[in-house]
């Protein structure tokens, strides 16, 4: 397992040249023999992630945020890991860059084969890069499912409030669109009371019997 971080400068040493911020990982648990195959690992995880092999001897201070994490992407994925936990991986980025390391990260797991666990507010990006996605609130996973069945058919107030807030890029729509409030304490719901309900087999959603039956009755109507 490795870990993307939502900061990409705070996250890179900046006294550390970027050949050895990547191969840290791989300097800890001994995983290369001797300096050449250390230097041939980082460069080819570089040439994987969008960077010249030049960029192995710069300091972090001389790329662009979108570049930095770059690096860190790569820092993870030396690690040949099964698991990368991304953590608000893209918000410090312009949106720009944002679809850029997005797309990125979607090429490396056609590639690998590696899962991501990925952490955002981001519910848009959420959507583009999920195929599972989990809801999480004051502690409490209130809805899990499918990228498909979260956003069609969400059934926990607290994630149709999340999905009202989404912009709409038609000025038309956007004028009408109604945003749901959601507060847990006026809503009288304690998430410690309730249990998960299927709303399918990969759907489901944290109730009480009574809230479950009325939340999915709201739904079929």
């Amino acid at each position: 397992m490795q870990m993307i971080f939502q900061d990409p400068a705070a996250s890179l040493n900046p006294r550390r040249k970027v050949m050895d911020l990547i191969a840290e990982g791989l300097d800890i648990n001994h995983m290369c023999s001797d300096a050449a195959t250390r230097e041939e690992a980082v460069y080819g995880i570089l040439d994987s992630v969008g960077l010249a092999r030049e960029h192995a001897n710069r300091y972090q201070h001389q790329f662009s945020g979108g570049q930095k994490q770059r690096i860190g992407i790569a820092r993870a994925l030396v690690m040949n890991p099964d698991l990368i936990i991304a953590d608000e991986a893209i918000s410090a980025l312009d949106v720009s860059i944002q679809a850029q390391v997005i797309n990125l990260m979607k090429d490396i797991q056609r590639n690998t084969g590696v899962a991501y666990l990925f952490i955002s507010h981001d519910l848009s990006m959420v959507k583009y890069i999920s195929d599972r996605i989990g809801v999480l609130h004051l502690g409490h996973m209130v809805e899990t499912g499918t990228t498909e069945e979260v956003f069609n058919f969400p059934v926990h107030p607290y994630t149709r409030s999340l999905l009202s807030a989404i912009p709409r890029p038609s000025p038309r729509v956007e004028r009408n669109r109604v945003t749901i409030r959601y507060d847990v304490t006026e809503a009288g719901i304690d998430y410690s009371r309730g249990e998960y309900h299927a709303m399918s087999p990969d759907h489901l959603v944290l109730a009480t019997d009574e809230e479950f039956h009325k939340w999915s009755s709201g739904l079929a109507a």
